[in-house]
C-alpha cells in the first residue's frame, strides 16, 4: 500500500491526552486508505470507517476545546470555530457526496483528500499552536460573518452565472488537492504600483468543463486554449463581482493575473495569511476553492504576469507544461525523487536538472517532507544534512522508525566535504551523498547511476 502516514514524535504537543489521539486519529485515516484500495466489501467497510473517524474527531475536539478552555488559551474561539466548520460542514458534505455517487472512487478521493489534508495541516499548525511551538495559520481570517457574507456572496454568484447549487463545505481550506486542479491568481490594487489584495481561485478541471465549457458548446472531457482563457475571463469577472461587495475594496483593479502550478500555489499559500479560505462543493459538477489573501510583496518566480501582448503565448504554454506535468504523472515507471532542502534555490535548481526523467517533488523542510511521503511515496530521497530545526539526520532517523518509510533509499545532499562531515554521513548508512557544489551534468549522472543499479538488482 502506497498511500500511509505515522504518527512521528514531532507531531507531539506535549498533552498527553491530546497526543494520544492524534495517534488514533492517524490511524483510523490509515484504515480509510486502506479500504479504498481494496475492492471487495469497499463500500461497507468505508462506511464504517466513516462512522468510527467522525466519532473519534467530534469526540477529540469536544476534549481538546476543554483543556484549551483549561489553560486560558487565547486562541480558543478560532479554533473552535474551525472544530465546528469541520465537524458541521466539511463532513457531513463529503458524507453525502459519497452516498449520492455511491461511494464512487473519485468521491471516496475527495474525501481522503480533503480530511487527510485536514488532519496534518490542522496537527502540524493548528494545534502545535496551543503550546506556543507554531502561529495560528488562521490567524488572520475575517471574523465568521464577514466569512458568512462572502460564502452568500458565492453561492449565489454560482447558480446565477451557471444555474449550479453549491454548498461552502470548508471556511478554513488548507491548500489540499481535489482531483486535477487549475489555479488562477488575480492580484488587484488601489494605487499604481501598490498591491491590496489578493485572490487565488482553484478550479477541478472537470468543473471547468462542465460550465465553462458547456456554454462554450465545447464538446470535450480536455482542457485547451479555447477553454482556459473562456475561464480566465469567467473567473476575472467572478472575483471583480465578490469584490464589488466588499465596501473596502470596491476600488481595486486587477493589476496582475498568473496561471499557476500547484508547486507555485502551495508557495503561496503556505508562506501568507489568507483573510479568505473556502472550499466549496458543487453537488457533483466539482470542487473550487477561494482564496483571499492579505497585502504582501511577492517574491519572483511566480508566474509570469498575463498581459494583452503575451495572453496566448501564456496560455499555450500553461497548458503544454501542464499537459506534460500530468503525462509525467500517469506513466508510472517514471521514478519519483524527492528533494528535500531548505533553500528554495537548491530545491529549483535540483528539479530543473531532474525533471524530463524522474518525477520530481520539492519539501522545503523535514516536517514537510513527511508529508508529501505520506501522500506520494517517492523512489528516492536527496536529502539536505544540513537543515534548521529538523536536520537531515533527524529526517532519516523518523524515517526509518516507520516500516512503510524505512526502505526508501535516501541520498544526502551536503555543502561541505570535510572528513568530519563524510564520517557522520556515512555512520547513517545513507544510499549515498552528494556534494552541492558538484555540476548538474555530474549530479544527474550519479542520480541516473543509483537507478540504473537499483534496476540491475531487481
Amino acid at each position: 500500500m502506497e498511500t500511509q502516514f505515522e504518527w512521528q514524535d514531532e507531531y507531539n504537543i506535549g498533552v498527553e491526552s491530546i497526543d494520544k489521539e492524534h495517534q488514533r486519529i492517524f490511524k483510523i485515516i490509515n484504515k480509510l486508505f486502506t479500504f479504498r484500495e481494496e475492492e471487495k466489501d469497499s463500500q461497507w467497510t468505508c462506511q464504517e470507517g466513516i462512522k468510527y473517524f467522525k466519532g473519534h474527531a467530534i469526540k477529540h475536539f469536544s476534549d481538546e476545546e476543554a483543556y484549551m478552555a483549561s489553560i486560558g488559551y487565547e486562541g480558543l474561539e478560532q479554533h473552535q470555530r474551525i472544530h465546528q466548520n469541520f465537524r458541521e460542514n466539511t463532513l457531513p458534505a463529503l458524507e453525502q457526496e459519497l452516498e449520492q455517487t455511491n461511494y464512487s472512487p473519485e468521491a471516496v478521493d475527495h474525501f481522503l483528500g480533503v480530511c487527510a489534508g485536514f488532519l496534518i495541516g490542522h496537527t502540524l499548525t493548528e494545534d502545535q499552536a496551543i503550546t506556543g511551538e507554531r502561529m495560528s495559520t488562521w490567524k488572520d481570517l475575517l471574523p465568521s460573518e464577514e466569512i458568512a457574507a462572502v460564502k452568500k456572496i458565492i453561492t449565489q454568484m454560482v447558480f446565477d452565472m451557471f444555474h449550479l447549487e453549491s454548498q461552502a463545505i470548508s471556511d478554513a481550506y488548507g491548500g489540499e488537492k481535489f482531483g486535477k486542479g487549475v489555479y488562477y491568481r488575480l492580484v488587484f490594487g488601489a494605487g499604481q504600483g501598490e498591491k491590496k489584495q489578493e485572490v487565488i481561485m482553484v478550479f477541478e478541471e472537470k468543473l471547468l468543463i462542465n460550465t465553462v465549457g458547456k456554454i462554450l458548446g465545447l464538446h470535450t472531457n480536455k482542457l485547451d486554449s479555447m477553454l482556459i482563457n473562456a475561464a480566465r475571463y469567467t473567473a476575472r469577472q467572478f472575483v471583480t463581482r465578490v469584490m464589488e461587495h466588499l465596501p473596502e475594496v470596491h476600488a481595486y483593479e486587477l493589476k496582475e493575473e498568473n496561471l499557476l502550478s500547484y508547486e507555485q500555489f502551495r508557495k503561496v499559500f503556505d508562506r501568507e495569511k489568507p483573510q479568505i479560505s473556502l472550499l466549496f462543493n458543487t453537488g457533483g459538477a466539482g470542487y473550487f476553492a477561494y482564496c483571499a489573501i492579505a497585502p504582501h510583496i511577492l517574491e519572483s518566480g511566480i508566474g509570469t504576469p498575463i498581459e494583452n501582448n503575451n495572453a496566448a503565448e501564456e496560455v499555450a504554454r500553461y497548458l503544454e507544461q501542464r499537459e506534460e506535468q500530468l503525462r509525467q504523472e500517469a506513466v508510472r515507471h517514471l521514478p519519483k525523487v524527492l528533494v528535500v532542502d531548505d533553500s528554495m534555490t537548491v530545491r529549483q535548481s535540483v528539479k530543473q536538472m531532474l525533471e524530463g526523467s524522474y518525477e520530481v517533488a520539492l519539501a522545503e523542510s523535514g516536517v514537510a517532507a513527511i508529508r508529501t511521503i505520506t501522500l506520494n511515496r517517492p523512489d528516492l530521497i536527496l536529502l539536505d544534512y544540513e537543515m534548521p530545526v529538523v536536520n537531515g539526520k533527524q529526517t532519516l532517523e523518523m524515517l526509518r522508525l516507520e516500516e512503510a518509510f524505512a526502505r526508501i533509499p535516501v541520498i544526502f545532499l551536503t555543502g561541505r566535504d570535510d572528513p568530519e562531515i563524510v564520517r557522520e554521513l556515512l555512520a547513517l548508512k545513507p544510499a549515498g551523498y552528494l556534494l552541492k557544489y558538484l555540476k548538474p551534468a555530474e549530479i544527474k549522472g550519479k542520480i541516473d547511476s543509483f537507478f540504473e543499479k537499483s534496476k540491475a538488482a531487481k
